[in-house]
């Protein structure tokens, strides 16, 4: 039981890792806590728009899971274009120390399933990397372009990172984004 209880203790740094965007309406930007209950959230709500048939039980574990190597790594902007191998590395090794906090077998099982979002081979994980890459840009778009354009990212940036993940696992959330994402180009709410 210990064992338990002190992985879910050190669950609660993740609510201490900011990310870059902000809640609707606050002036703080979110954290990484939020976000993972707020996808999970997404995902439950778009299953039935998935590209293939789901397990969406599979899937919410996923984006439960998927980020809390941030709590020894901290945030990095779904927008950065460099380290990212470095950055996965430096995730694994958190995750596998956190996971190592529980009993063996349990460790496991979250390990599995943070491994199988990060591979994005199987259709829930690519599910799973659509609901990860969309919820951003629902915020950017529902605030104007507030990450965006603070953290100069382009139009053309943000399509080239989210339009593959989220067109594999959910075909028809990405029609409904490109053309939001292009009416937010014509606003100008993207950074240069």
């Amino acid at each position: 039981m210990q064992r338990i209880i002190d992985f879910i203790l050190e669950l609660d740094k993740l609510k201490g890792v900011t990310r870059k965007t902000r809640p609707l309406g606050l002036e703080r930007y979110e954290n990484s806590a939020e976000h993972s209950w707020q996808i999970a959230m997404l995902a439950s709500s778009l299953a039935h728009h998935a590209g293939s048939p789901i397990d969406i039980h599979r899937v919410v574990g996923m984006l439960l899971v998927h980020d809390i190597g941030e709590i020894d790594t901290g945030d990095t902007l779904v927008y950065a274009e460099e380290g990212w191998e470095a950055r996965k590395a430096a995730e694994l090794a958190a995750v596998k120390r956190i996971f190592g906090m529980l009993p063996e077998q349990q460790g496991a099982a979250f390990l599995a399933l943070w491994q199988e979002f990060e591979h994005g081979e199987t259709p829930e994980a690519r599910f799973a990397h659509a609901v990860d890459r969309a919820m951003p840009v629902l915020l950017n778009l529902a605030n104007q372009g507030q990450s965006w354009r603070e953290n100069g990212v382009s139009h053309e940036r943000v399509v080239r990172r989210i339009a593959p993940p989220i067109k594999a696992g959910c075909p028809a959330l990405w029609d409904y984004l490109e053309v939001r994402l292009e009416e937010a180009r014509q606003k100008g709410w993207f950074g240069a």
